[in-house]
C-alpha cells in the first residue's frame, strides 16, 4: 500500500485527505513512478471545488493533480523510460502520491531540481500552446494579463526570447519581476487599458489572458480583432468572440522536451515560491486560494 491524496467530495481544500492506496499498475507505453515532487496547479483548486463539475464530473474518489517528477520503478510493454530513469510529465490518474503514471515520460536533466521539473509541465506547455495559437511574430506586440502567474511569466520569457515586444499587467509588488524579464509592466485594476496605451503608443497586436479578471472586452478593443484575444481563465470567452485555449494536448503538446532543455540551460525559470509534504495539500490549495502564492506550490512525498 501507499499514500496519496483523495477527495471523494467537492469542497472547500479540507476535502483533501490522505487516503492508503494500491500503488498503481503500468498499462502499455506506461511507466510508474516514485514521486519525489507534484506542483500544483489552478485548475487543481478548480476540479476540487466543483467549478469544473458540468464540463468533466468527477469519478469519486479522485486524486488530483496532473504534474509529477520522479523515478521510475515499474514499466508497461513499449514505455518510453527503464526503471531507475529520472524523468517528469504529466500523469494519468493524479500526481498527490507516493506513485504515479506517466504516460509520454521525458527525462530530467540533472542541472533541474525536482521542484522545478514537476512544475514545469502544465505552465510550460500551456504558455507554449498559446503563443503557438496565437502565431506571434518577432517584432509585433504582445500584451500578458497576469503576467506574473504561472503561465504568465513562463509565457513573458518565451515570447521575449522570440524577439516580441512584450506588456504584461501586474501588481504592484511584481512590476519590477516582470521588467528584469525584459516586458514592460504594467499595472492592472481600473484604467489598466489607458496605461497600457501608453505603454505601447504604436498599439497592441495580440492578447494573451492568463489572468481571467474580466479583461476581454477591453482587450478585443485594443487590437480591433477578437481572433487575436486567446484566454485560458475567462469562461466568458464566447460571449466576446475570444477563443477559450484548454488542455495540454494539440499545439504546445510536443513542447516539452524543449521547455525542459531551456531551462536546464538557465534560459528559462520557474519560480518555486513554497514546498509542503504531501500530507499538507489541502493547506497549499488554501494557501493559493487566498492569493499568498508567487510562484508555483510544491507537493514533496
Amino acid at each position: 500500500m501507499s499514500t496519496a491524496i483523495t477527495f471523494s467530495e467537492y469542497g472547500p481544500p479540507e476535502v483533501l485527505r490522505p487516503t492508503e492506496v494500491t500503488p498503481p499498475q503500468p498499462g502499455p507505453g506506461q511507466v510508474r513512478i516514485k514521486v519525489k515532487a507534484a506542483s500544483v496547479n489552478p485548475l487543481d483548486l478548480k476540479i476540487r471545488s466543483g467549478m469544473m463539475a458540468t464540463v468533466a464530473p468527477a469519478d469519486f474518489p479522485v486524486t488530483p493533480g496532473v504534474d509529477a517528477a520522479g523515478v521510475v520503478d515499474a514499466v508497461g510493454e513499449g514505455a518510453g523510460a527503464a526503471v531507475g530513469d529520472e524523468v517528469l510529465g504529466a500523469t494519468a490518474g493524479g500526481s498527490y502520491s507516493e506513485y504515479a503514471l506517466l504516460e509520454r515520460p521525458v527525462a530530467k536533466p540533472a542541472e533541474l531540481s525536482w521542484e522545478v521539473a514537476a512544475s514545469l509541465v502544465t505552465v510550460g506547455r500551456t504558455a507554449h500552446r498559446v503563443l503557438d495559437q496565437l502565431g506571434v511574430e518577432a517584432g509585433r506586440t504582445l500584451l500578458i494579463h497576469g503576467a506574473a502567474g504561472s503561465v504568465g511569466y513562463i509565457a513573458v520569457q518565451l515570447a521575449v526570447a522570440r524577439g516580441i515586444t512584450v506588456i504584461g499587467t501586474v501588481g504592484e509588488k511584481d512590476v519590477e519581476r516582470i521588467t528584469a524579464l525584459g516586458a514592460t509592466a504594467v499595472r492592472y485594476g481600473d484604467g489598466w487599458a489607458e496605461r497600457v496605451k501608453a505603454a505601447a503608443p504604436g498599439g497592441v497586436d495580440f492578447v494573451f489572458d492568463a489572468a481571467g479578471a474580466g479583461v476581454l472586452a477591453d482587450s478585443v478593443a485594443l487590437t480591433g480583432d477578437a481572433d487575436k484575444v486567446i484566454t485560458i481563465a475567462d469562461m466568458s470567452a464566447q460571449q466576446h468572440g475570444v477563443r477559450f485555449s484548454a488542455g495540454t494536448g494539440g499545439q504546445g503538446g510536443e513542447s516539452l522536451p524543449e521547455l525542459v532543455q531551456l531551462a536546464a540551460a538557465g534560459k528559462l525559470t520557474v519560480p518555486i515560491w513554497r514546498t509542503y509534504p504531501l500530507a499538507e495539500a489541502a493547506q497549499a490549495h488554501a494557501d493559493l486560494e487566498a492569493h499568498r502564492n508567487r510562484g508555483k506550490a510544491v507537493l514533496l512525498p
